[in-house]
């Protein structure tokens, strides 16, 4: 018997279709799930409650999604954030995955896809809280000039700091 609780995401989408969709389709999936209409509210539920990943609208009403991905990552709350916006540029998608974001999908979307996605984010996640590498147990790690802090998640060359998005650290 799976004594192991269903993972926990956050959905900050303001249209109530989509977010109704994608919520009916991970409840399906097994998964327990918030949600949030607007970027304050979604930003405060990120900041006061435990999620294992945020699916994350980018044009939310009063504060945008690429500003609660920024916070979040000033805060070094490093949840995992998958986009899901109808912004479908190239720069759009690397302006995204730039400021913290992990995964990045357009809209309109498949939802297999979806699903699929946020199944292999929380298993990534769970994968990296239960058997963390073994250089991240040392805590920090030193090759040359390049220094990496896993506690702080900090990286440095030549004593300057690397600003790195959460995938790339």
């Amino acid at each position: 018997m799976n004594t192991t609780p269903p993972a926990k995401l956050l959905i900050v989408e303001d249209n109530p279709d989509i977010a109704n969709l994608v919520r009916v389709n991970l409840t399906s999936a097994g998964i327990r799930v918030d949600h949030a209409a607007n970027g304050s509210s979604g930003l405060d539920l990120a900041l006061q409650q435990k999620h294992e990943l945020i699916v994350l609208d980018l044009m939310l009403p009063d504060v945008d999604g690429l500003e609660i991905c920024r916070t979040l990552r000033a805060r070094n709350i490093f949840t995992p954030i998958l986009m899901l916006t109808a912004r479908s540029s190239e720069l759009d998608r690397v302006i995204g995955l730039e400021t913290g974001a992990d995964d990045y999908l357009v809209k309109p979307f498949s939802v297999p896809e979806l699903v699929a996605r946020v199944k292999a984010m929380l298993r990534r996640a769970e994968h990296y809280k239960t058997s963390p590498p073994e250089d991240t147990r040392a805590g920090r790690l030193q090759y040359g000039d390049l220094q990496i802090d896993a506690g702080s998640r900090q990286v440095s060359i030549d004593d300057r700091a690397v600003e790195l998005t959460a995938k790339e650290f």
